[in-house]
């Protein structure tokens, strides 16, 4: 069985898909709208991103591959589905935004104490980040 992936290594892994994807998805998105408060556009990119990649790359996210870790799913360690998905990004992300960020915190803790290393958008979506 393999190991929870931690606080750190998915901190890691989430900065290198900032910076390896966020910031050419917002330079796509200024050619493409031209820049005049078309924000949206770029957080559907990102959104996509998020939701799509790593069900079409079995778990894996840019960042992610390169830290070594991977999402599945939690009860039959198979990749995860678009529901999965969509319950880890959108739902989460609903919760997180309507608890003002408080929720993010408590993950955080979640994933740096928890022997599991689960935080609220996984145990959401039926899904563990592990090294892979």
């Amino acid at each position: 069985m393999n190991q929870g992936a931690g606080f750190w290594i998915r901190l890691g892994a989430n900065l290198l898909d900032g910076i390896i994807v966020a910031v050419p998805l917002t330079i796509l998105s200024l050619l493409i709208t031209g820049g005049e408060g078309k924000e949206w556009f770029t957080n559907l990119l990102s959104f996509l991103y998020s939701l799509l990649v790593p069900v079409f790359w079995k778990g894996f996210t840019i960042g992610k591959r390169i830290c070594g870790i991977r999402i599945r799913r939690f009860d039959d360690d198979q990749p995860p589905t678009i529901w999965n998905m969509l319950l880890r990004v959108l739902i989460a992300g609903i919760i997180y935004g309507i608890t003002f960020g408080v929720g993010i915190l408590v993950s955080a803790i979640m994933v740096a104490v928890r022997e599991d290393r689960r935080a609220i958008h996984d145990f959401i979506a039926g899904t563990e980040v592990i090294y892979d």
